[in-house]
């Protein structure tokens, strides 16, 4: 097989049939469009890149380091959030929702410098200085250092005088022993007075006694109870078998055996 027998079976390009006429038209055509020249850049654009290139060189390795550093810190954050759980998830418990709180504490001084805390079960803030309180308890420390308890099933504490009002089943209990139990109780915890004018009945060491009212100062230990009312006293002198038990008014002061 000859050159021109293997030209005439090779495929050939269709434009290269394209008549003279056909060239002609798209060379005026390639003519006529205008050609998109390159804009120059000026030697303040140039400036500025240069200034754009040195400030990369030095922020693109700061924010290495800190992806780095925060690589390595992010372990004892970790511990720091798991060793504190325990505390946050204690303070989740303490929900506010309009005005109530749960497990509530109010920790103060009284005028002798001893500190005092009121806790509540559920606490409604009425207003900015009164709360009532559900399931009141208040802890003070009297004369002598020794504890003071009070509790009752309600109450309102006043924040700005620091005046606690208990009431239904007001229990008083001391740490020598003698518990009181009332139906109302006003608490001044800024002066350490406890004082009611309804009923109380004490018991303790002493004895029972029952009275129609009573004012108590914890820091001077001064207890004054109001009659008519009973009082049965203990004799220490008498053997525990046998002992010997004084009756005395409250009113009137007589005392019998």
């Amino acid at each position: 097989m000859n050159n021109d027998e293997k030209q005439g079976n090779a495929p050939r390009r269709k434009d290269f049939g394209r008549s003279a006429e056909q060239i002609r038209q798209q060379r005026e055509t390639l003519d006529s469009t205008p050609t998109r020249s390159r804009p120059v850049v000026s030697s303040e654009s140039l400036a500025r890149r240069r200034i754009l290139l040195r400030r990369a060189k030095w922020i693109l390795p700061a924010v290495a380091m800190m992806l780095l550093g925060s690589i390595a810190v992010w372990p004892e954050i970790d511990r720091i959030i798991s060793h504190h759980k325990t505390a946050l998830t204690e303070v989740t418990k303490l929900h506010l929702e309009s005005g109530n709180l749960s497990d509530a504490v109010y920790r103060s001084v009284d005028t002798h410098d001893r500190p005092y805390m009121v806790t509540s079960k559920e606490a409604h803030q009425i207003n900015e200085d009164r709360i009532d309180l559900t399931a009141p308890i208040a802890d003070s420390i009297m004369q002598g250092g020794n504890w003071n308890h009070l509790s009752a099933k309600s109450g309102v504490y006043m924040q700005r005088s620091q005046i606690l009002n208990l009431k239904n089943d007001v229990s008083l209990y001391r740490d020598d022993g003698i518990m009181m139990l009332t139906p109302v109780a006003d608490v001044s915890l800024k002066d350490g007075v406890v004082a009611s004018d309804s009923w109380i009945r004490a018991e303790g060491p002493f004895g029972v006694l029952d009275a129609k009212g009573y004012w108590i100062s914890q820091h001077d230990g001064i207890a004054q109870f109001r009659g008519p009312g009973r009082l049965i006293l203990n004799d220490d002198r008498s053997a525990p078998a046998h002992p010997d038990r004084r009756t005395a008014n409250t009113q009137t002061g007589d005392r019998t055996h």
